[in-house]
């Protein structure tokens, strides 16, 4: 065991631990077991490799206009420098993952994390030195590994470059999943089906303008998402504790973003008002916001496919796939697990939108205190809509079967809101007429109008083809 303090004490810890006191404290004092991102994790040693990276280019500039007797700043030796940029290299690959201890949810903006990582980065760079953890007279958490940074700084800018990251697996896995429903809206092309309009049967239509609707929500979908990028690159990087830049290098300030773009590959730019980018979090109120439109597509879908292909429905046209054992008692059960995962998942999104919305209000002043709870729900709802998508496609929509009934013509005719076919020719209320005499006898369109002689069978018969039930709208000259 080592012995670490802080002007709190003193805690002992195990030998071959990474993290030190500052971690260990946050374990005591957050009693949950919610696990901290991976890929926010990674992030934070994204963004501290380019924090060290422009701390080398600072030194190298300062060194080259100044006199080494001269310099007005003392700074690490290169072997320092080094350490740092490796280890921070490492965590940036999600190495040492097993070190971070901290729970996701937690109090102090975030401290606790950038603590944690601190740690993890000087006690590597320790190694590397061939010093024990913990030898923090070498490179220590706070003067070294944290150089020129703040939390307030370093973990927002670290939860944009992983929402970023995952936001652009996102737009793949949406535009995959809309190929593939726009394939069956291909593939099912004026395959009739009978409407519906508040679970009542309704006017007829087609299984391709059903999967039409579908396929453009995604498109509106993609569209936001990839939009998404540009409502949250600009970074509070270089800031400082409240983006005033207090105590940090202007060199640093204006270079450190450029340093984080050119390792991410992402559109990220420094604000224009770090101050503003440090104390409103309102962008992440706007991504999510995204996120939930396209849940709420999501589960529409997934409901009707649902619906379509359930024992409920009275002509079994719609199949998706089965995917597993439905029941432990009822032999040969199968569920619609798809969908019920979609729409759990889903609600769980909206959950943390309404979290993300209040707590992002709750800002106070020059900083919000909760941006570790925010982050957290953030990247959690990006990756379960990630997840949606990707089985959506793969164990639904890749596997969906239209099998129209022979007897659905017949069907669609014993329907009485076919008659609103008529109504441009017979006007509203005889084609009502027609309806009332389908439904008091139980017979279809053709059978109503033969008892009523209320227009000629021969044109009757030209109004019920399908091709003229589904066309969109009519001309002037299709009335004579």
């Amino acid at each position: 065991m080592r012995t670490e303090e802080d002007f709190l004490g003193q805690l002992s810890l195990p030998d071959e631990a990474l993290y030190g006191i500052h971690s260990a404290r946050a374990v005591e004092n957050f009693m949950n077991q919610n696990p901290f991102s991976l890929e926010w994790y990674k992030a934070v040693g994204l963004v501290k490799l380019a924090c060290y990276r422009t701390y080398q280019k600072f030194k190298a500039a300062a060194e080259e206009k100044f006199n080494p007797q001269d310099l007005p700043l003392r700074f690490f030796d290169d072997a320092t420098i080094n350490a740092l940029i490796n280890s921070a290299s490492q965590v940036s690959q999600g190495k040492h993952f097993d070190h971070f201890i901290v729970p996701a949810i937690q109090g102090g903006a975030g401290t606790s994390i950038n603590m944690n990582i601190n740690e993890i980065i000087t006690n590597v760079a320790l190694l590397e030195l061939h010093q024990p953890p913990g030898h923090y007279q070498v490179i220590d958490p706070f003067e070294q590994a944290n150089v020129f940074q703040s939390t307030n700084d370093v973990i927002p800018t670290a939860l944009t470059v992983a929402a970023m990251q995952l936001l652009n697996e996102l737009e793949a896995a949406i535009n995959n999943l809309r190929a593939q429903v726009e394939k069956q809206e291909a593939k099912h092309r004026n395959t009739i089906r009978q409407g519906y309009t508040q679970m009542q049967a309704a006017v007829p239509s087609t299984y391709d303008k059903l999967f039409s609707t579908y396929n453009n929500a995604l498109s509106r979908d993609w569209w936001r998402v990839s939009k998404c990028l540009e409502r949250i690159k600009e970074v509070n990087l270089g800031g400082g504790a409240i983006g005033t830049g207090i105590s940090i290098p202007r060199f640093f300030i204006m270079h450190v973003s450029s340093e984080l773009q050119q390792l991410s590959g992402l559109p990220i730019t420094r604000a224009e008002n770090l101050c503003d980018a440090t104390a409103n979090l309102d962008r992440f109120v706007e991504v999510h916001a995204t996120l939930k439109a396209h849940a709420v597509n999501l589960e529409k879908m997934v409901n009707d496919l649902r619906l379509m292909s359930s024992d409920l429905f009275r002509h079994h046209e719609l199949h998706i796939p089965q995917r597993q054992v439905g029941s432990s008692i009822m032999p040969g059960k199968v569920n619609p697990v798809i969908p019920e995962f979609i729409i759990s998942a889903v609600h769980k999104i909206y959950a943390n939108d309404q979290l993300i919305t209040a707590l992002c209000g709750q800002g106070c002043l020059d900083l919000n205190a909760y941006i570790p709870s925010i982050g957290h729900a953030l990247l959690e709802s990006i990756k379960l809509i990630i997840s949606c998508n990707n089985t959506l496609k793969c164990n639904l929509v890749d596997h969906l079967e239209v099998t129209p009934l022979t007897a659905k013509p017949h069907e669609v005719y014993s329907n009485p809101s076919v008659t609103t076919a008529l109504v441009p020719f017979l006007g509203y209320h005889k084609a009502a007429t027609i309806a009332n005499c389908m439904k008091e006898h139980n017979i279809n369109i053709f059978e109503a109008n033969t008892k009523l002689k209320l227009m000629e069978s021969t044109q009757l018969e030209e109004l019920m083809q399908p091709e003229f039930l589904i066309r969109q709208g009519y001309s002037l000259n299709e009335l004579k």
